[in-house]
């Protein structure tokens, strides 16, 4: 049946080189490169998530990750310094400020950006 501790989520990218540097150097996680230049990102306690090439890649129009946060401001200026561009949105259930910081008094305080692939990625602080 199903092995609940062994769920792992995965997305594609365009160019797998890129998105390793990205997901290692940038953001700062334990990524292993495999066989057909498969990403895997270990998240915690043998979680993962699969990063595969994908020639014909199409962007998800959603978030692939959430990434918590202590301090989101904090998080945001340091992505911001190594060139990270936080997506800016304008629309009656989501504003972010200046720094691409939505805070939502009735949710939790987000900001998203995307990876070398256009996938969307969001930092929320806890």
């Amino acid at each position: 049946m199903i092995q609940r501790e062994k769920i792992f989520s995965s997305f594609s990218a365009e160019d797998t080189d890129e998105a390793y540097f990205f997901y290692k150097n940038v953001l700062g996680l334990e990524v292993d490169k495999g066989e057909m230049s498969v990403l895997t990102i270990r998240i915690n306690e043998g979680m993962k998530i699969i990063i595969y090439p994908k020639q014909d890649h199409v962007p998800a129009t959603f978030t692939v990750m959430n990434i918590p946060v202590t301090d989101i401001d904090d998080a945001v200026e340091e992505l911001t310094k190594k060139g990270v561009v936080f997506l800016q949105y304008d629309m009656a259930y989501i504003k972010t400020d200046s720094k691409g910081i939505a805070r939502n008094e009735h949710g939790p305080t987000l900001a998203w950006f995307t990876d070398p692939s256009k996938n969307i990625i969001a930092l929320i602080q806890e």
